[in-house]
């Protein structure tokens, strides 16, 4: 059976790529890919037939590797970070589903470390509770919708999760993002610039006040940013980690015997 893979490549270029994400790209002769992405991995692309385009244009990516797998190509479609996170997932299945091609096409779906994951990695350990992901791009969800997500996740006191925060067009999700930070008390906040990207990487640890001081104008938030909220119980360990405990010492002591009256 003609076979598609959409590969997760991980965060950033090729640091974060799995094993058999390695090995998708190796067995495919065809590769599609956005332009971005494309040239993050080109060390490992050399000798590939390879379609690439820009951003906006991911029904034609898609569809057209659906094609180069119909053709008997064993083709890869590149999804950066996880496939399923904001990626490629969702639409190849769909565009699948509609067409009916189950039975002349063999899917395979392989998962990566997401920039959320692998910028919590950076910072420590804050995400050991409940969390939540949400992206502030209102191109394809309304923005009402995503205000109410972000108010109902830190009411909840989710670790929170931001994707697509802002880019130089797209502003009032990123607006409305700040005001509901000014309704819950100061939390700690990780901002992560591209993560996976080693020469460019940059982690910052600061607090919700610092970023509602900074607005729109904070230089560290754009599109290639992670934004990660933490909740109410997140702290910094003495030597500047951020810290989100999962509860073991409120049940058990440092040798790990249950404390009394607990």
């Amino acid at each position: 059976m003609n076979r598609l893979y959409i590969v997760s490549s991980g965060a950033g270029g090729v640091n974060y790529m799995t094993p058999e994400a390695y090995q998708a790209i190796e067995e495919s002769s065809v590769v599609v890919a956005y332009s971005k992405y494309a040239r993050e991995l080109e060390s490992i692309l050399k000798g590939k037939e390879l379609y690439t385009s820009g951003m906006t244009h991911e029904i034609e990516r898609c569809n057209q590797a659906i094609t180069f797998a119909q053709s008997g190509k064993t083709t890869s479609i590149i999804s950066n970070g996880d496939a399923n996170v904001f990626g490629m997932a969702t639409l190849i299945v769909e565009l699948m589903d509609e067409k009916n091609l189950w039975d002349e096409i063999e899917l395979i779906s392989l998962p990566g470390v997401t920039s959320f994951l692998a910028a919590a990695s950076k910072a420590g350990a804050p995400v050991s509770q409940d969390f939540s992901i949400i992206s502030l791009s209102d191109r394809l969800t309304n923005i009402d919708l995503i205000d109410k997500r972000v108010h109902l996740a830190l009411d909840c006191d989710f670790v929170l999760g931001i994707y697509n925060p802002k880019s130089k067009k797209r502003i009032q999700p990123y607006l409305n993002f700040l005001f509901r930070l000014q309704e819950v008390p100061e939390r700690i906040v990780i901002v992560a610039q591209n993560v996976g990207r080693k020469e460019k990487e940059e982690i910052t640890v600061t607090t919700t006040t610092h970023l509602i001081k900074e607005g729109i104008a904070y230089e560290k938030v754009g599109m290639n940013t992670m934004i990660i909220v933490c909740n109410s119980s997140s702290k910094l360990t003495k030597n500047g980690l951020v810290l989100t405990p999962r509860g073991y010492l409120n049940k058990y002591d440092m040798q790990g015997e249950l404390k009394e009256n607990v």
